[in-house]
C-alpha cells in the first residue's frame, strides 16, 4: 500500500491545510483529522525552519465553522478563524439524517437539499479569502438523477456548476452513480474514488476461509449499469464474473422509478461458488435481496454484498431474515456516510473504514501530488491478497 511514510514530498503546500467537516460529517471529520496530525508531526521536523511550511504541524487542522439556524428554519455559515491564504477541505455527508433542527417549533430531519445548502452556506462563508476550496462530498448530492429520459430536471449537473461558480477548485467523490456527470464541468478538478481495496481487506479481516480463484469464487453486478466495477474486481482477484440486467416495467411509476419485473443474468455457472455483489448503493436493498434469491436458485455457495453506500432505507428487517435464511452471509458498506448503531451491531455487517484513505488524499492534495497511485488500487488489493494466502 501507498503509505504516507514512503511518499516523497516533492512539493511545497499550496497553502496551510484547513479542514471544515459539515454538520452531520464531524465524526469522519475528526477520525481523518487524527491522521494528518500524526503524518504531518512526524514528518514536520525536516521543515521547521522552511516558511512554505508555515503553520505545517498543527494540534488540529479542523477550523472552527458553524451554520446556526434562525426559528424560522432559515440559517446563515459563519467561519470564527481566518482561512486567508490556506488549503480549505470542505467535508460533507448530503445523506445524514440522523442530524435534525428546530422549525417554528417542529423537528425536522435534514434532507440532502439542506445539506448542500449548508454545504453552500460554508463556502460563501469563506467568501474568497482561502487560497483554494476542496469539497468532499462522499455521496454526490443528486448523482441519482444524472440524465434525462423525458422532461427532467438535470440536478446533479447543475448541483456540480453551482460550486464550480462558486470558487470549488477540487471535488473529490466516492464510486459516483455515474462518473460521466464530470462532464458538466470539464474545466474543473472531479474524482471518482472507488473503494474496491477496502472492500477486499475488510472481506479477508473478517472471512479466514475464502479461495479467491475462478474455479470458487465470481464477482456479480446486479445490474448493467454497474458492470465497470464487477469487472474490475474479477479482474485484480483473478475471477469470473456475471451480471444481472433489470426487466422493467416502463408503463408504470412507483416511488419515482419503473418497477423491476424480473432480473435476468449474464454469466457462466455459479453452483457451489463463493459470491460477491457489488455495487455502489444499497438504497431499500429489494434489489440485492431479489440478485441474491436468484444466486441462491443457481446454487451459490455463500452470497457477500457490497456497497459502498449503505442507505438501508427501508430499514433492515429484511437483511436479517435474509441472513437467517442463509440466504446473505455478509454485507460490507463504508462509513462515508451516516451508520446506525443498530446497523454497526449486526453479526452480519462488515465496516470498511475511508477515514484513513482521505486523510491521504487531502495530504496528497495540499502537496499538489499525483492522485494516481491512490486513484489505482491494484498494487495493494495484490500485497493483502498475498499476505491472506500466506496466512498473514
Amino acid at each position: 500500500m501507498l503509505h504516507r511514510s514512503e511518499r516523497t514530498l516533492e512539493t511545497i503546500p499550496v497553502g496551510a491545510l484547513g479542514m471544515i467537516p459539515v454538520e452531520g460529517c464531524t465524526e469522519l471529520g475528526k477520525q481523518v483529522d487524527k491522521y494528518l496530525v500524526k503524518w504531518r508531526k512526524e514528518s514536520a521536523l525536516e521543515y521547521k525552519d522552511d516558511i512554505a511550511f508555515s503553520g505545517y504541524e498543527k494540534d488540529s487542522y479542523i477550523i472552527n465553522a458553524k451554520v446556526p439556524r434562525f426559528g424560522s428554519g432559515e440559517a446563515k455559515g459563519i467561519i470564527n478563524e481566518s482561512v486567508r491564504g490556506k488549503d480549505i477541505y470542505v467535508l460533507v455527508d448530503v445523506c445524514n439524517y440522523n442530524v435534525t433542527y428546530s422549525m417554528t417549533g417542529y423537528t425536522n430531519r435534514m434532507s440532502p437539499d439542506d445539506h448542500f445548502q449548508n454545504l453552500k452556506r460554508i463556502i460563501a462563508a469563506v467568501g474568497g479569502k482561502a487560497r483554494r476550496i476542496n469539497v468532499i462530498m462522499p455521496f454526490l448530492y443528486e448523482s441519482r438523477q444524472h440524465k434525462r429520459s423525458s422532461r427532467e430536471s438535470l440536478d446533479c449537473a447543475l448541483a456540480l456548476q453551482e460550486l464550480v461558480h462558486m470558487g470549488v477548485d477540487n471535488i473529490i467523490t466516492f464510486d459516483a452513480h455515474d462518473p460521466r456527470v464530470a462532464n458538466a464541468i470539464p474545466l474543473s478538478g472531479f474524482e471518482s474514488v472507488p473503494p474496491t481495496y477496502q472492500f477486499v481487506k475488510s472481506l479477508l479481516r473478517n472471512v479466514k476461509d475464502l479461495q479467491i480463484d475462478s474455479e470458487h469464487m465470481m464477482a456479480i453486478s446486479p445490474d448493467e449499469g454497474g458492470t465497470h466495477r464487477a469487472v474490475y474486481l474479477a479482474n485484480v482477484l483473478g475471477l469470473d464474473m456475471g451480471m444481472f440486467y433489470k426487466r422493467r416495467d416502463y408503463t408504470k411509476i412507483v416511488d419515482g422509478r419503473n418497477p423491476i419485473v424480473a432480473h435476468e443474468f449474464l454469466g457462466s455457472s455459479v453452483e457451489g461458488k463463493d459470491v460477491i455483489i457489488i455495487d455502489d448503493m444499497i438504497s431499500s436493498g429489494d434489489s440485492i435481496i431479489e440478485v441474491a434469491q436468484e444466486l441462491k436458485r443457481r446454487k451459490a455457495k455463500r452470497i457477500y454484498a457490497a456497497a459502498t453506500f449503505g442507505l438501508f432505507t427501508n430499514g433492515l428487517e429484511k437483511f436479517d431474515k435474509a441472513y437467517e435464511e442463509g440466504l446473505i452471509h455478509g454485507i460490507l458498506t463504508t462509513n462515508l456516510i451516516y451508520q446506525t448503531p443498530e446497523l454497526l451491531e449486526k453479526p452480519y455487517y462488515f465496516d470498511c473504514d475511508m477515514s484513513k484513505y482521505i486523510a491521504l488524499i487531502i495530504d496528497i492534495l495540499n502537496h499538489d501530488g499525483s492522485m494516481n497511485d491512490v486513484l489505482n488500487p491494484n498494487e495493494r488489493i495484490q500485497h493483502v491478497l498475498q499476505k491472506y494466502r500466506d496466512g498473514k
